[in-house]
């Protein structure tokens, strides 16, 4: 099993032979306690030590010297700071299919950047190790919204990504960056629960160009019980970006016997019909044993194409199966015609028959940014 080290390690390797260098752990422990903390956005005061951050649902209340539960934003003296601004965990070069995205910029790349934290407690989490620890538990990579922007160039990637961990937590380093990358010409995705409030969700979805949300279930109690997370507060932050016009993908990770009954899945498929659009696409992610949830077994294969099937059945128009390699369930049929549009076998685009977002056979217009 690999270890924290190893995993960090691993996690802040970047692609076409970049290299950064992790603080020490002196030095991150004095980071914290300095002025290097930089002053956090949407709180607001309750008495001279005492506020409310206003970021996520949670609206958690911290006294002096204390933080949120997320454990990176914390109250020093009456003012909120985030703990994690230019202190990357992890640092890669991605496809954008790894996303997953497979209805913008297919076949190219993502600089992907997150820091130590979440506002979930989500017990399958595949990054637990990072997403679940505080930012002095990690050796982070100092590196500013300036140097992401320039190594994203160097690169290759068109896009930088905020993902791995959960971007709303990381929000302020996210918008800078967010920022600097559109003025640079890159663009912006990100990939998250959609735990976040509305406001601070309106405000950077202006620096979005697409965004991958995690629908998880659609049952509250498997948020409670699972996620430690709220239903109404992710279908409000779907309509949200729908109306903000952010190219918008989602993924559901199927749970064996804890999200995976028909009922459930119809009216999940139901909803995003009638909330979002049938031109929506929806990924059905198959679950490995994992963090907290290591004795359930993976999801058949034969979950996710009837999960696959409702959503058609539904009149979604884009249904994909994931972490299924090979699967030919990750490949973009046109709706109309039904002619293979994007064959993929991994995170690899073989087949690519658009043209200018439109089906090469019948002309369709396929939903999308494309170019």
């Amino acid at each position: 099993m690999m270890t924290r080290k190893d995993f960090l390690k691993q996690a802040i390797a970047v692609s076409g032979g970049m290299s950064l260098l992790g603080l020490g752990a002196d030095k991150i422990s004095s980071a914290w306690a300095s002025s290097d903390k930089s002053k956090a956005l949407y709180w607001k005061p309750i008495d001279e030590k005492s506020l409310q951050c206003r970021l996520c649902p949670r609206k958690c209340l911290i006294t002096d010297k204390q933080r949120g539960f997320c454990g990176v934003r914390e109250n020093n003296q009456g003012i909120l700071y985030t703990l994690v601004h230019s202190q990357a965990a992890a640092v890669h070069v991605d496809p954008m299919e790894k996303k997953p995205l497979f209805h913008f910029l297919p076949a190219t790349s993502a600089f992907s950047i997150a820091t130590a934290g979440c506002n979930l407690r989500c017990k399958f989490c595949q990054n637990w190790e990072i997403s679940q620890s505080r930012p002095e538990d990690v050796q982070p990579v100092s590196l500013s919204p300036q140097e992401i922007v320039r190594q994203a160039k160097e690169s290759g990637s068109r896009t930088v990504a905020y993902t791995y961990t959960e971007p709303t937590i990381f929000y302020e380093y996210m918008l800078d960056t967010a920022v600097l990358a559109r003025s640079s010409g890159l663009k912006n995705i990100m990939h998250s629960a959609g735990f976040i409030n509305e406001e601070p969700l309106r405000d950077l979805c202006k620096y979005l160009d697409a965004a991958n949300i995690d629908l998880k279930a659609f049952r509250q109690k498997y948020y409670e019980d699972i996620c430690f997370g709220n239903l109404e507060n992710i279908l409000r932050t779907l309509k949200i970006i729908k109306e903000e016009k952010v190219h918008l993908e989602l993924t559901n990770l199927v749970l064996p016997g804890l999200n995976d009954s028909q009922e459930e899945i119809e009216e999940m498929c139901v909803w995003i019909r009638d909330n979002l659009g049938p031109d929506t696409p929806l990924h059905f992610s198959r679950f490995w044993p994992m963090y907290k949830l290591e004795n359930l077994a993976p999801t058949p294969a034969a979950t996710l194409e009837k999960a696959k099937g409702l959503a058609k059945k539904a009149g979604l128009k884009y249904a994909y199966i994931g972490n299924v390699p090979g699967h030919q369930g990750e490949t973009t049929f046109c709706p109309k015609c039904y002619q293979a549009l994007l064959s993929r076998v991994g995170y690899s685009v073989t087949v690519n028959n658009l043209i200018d977002g439109h089906c090469r056979f019948c002309q369709e217009k396929i939903v999308g940014i494309w170019a």
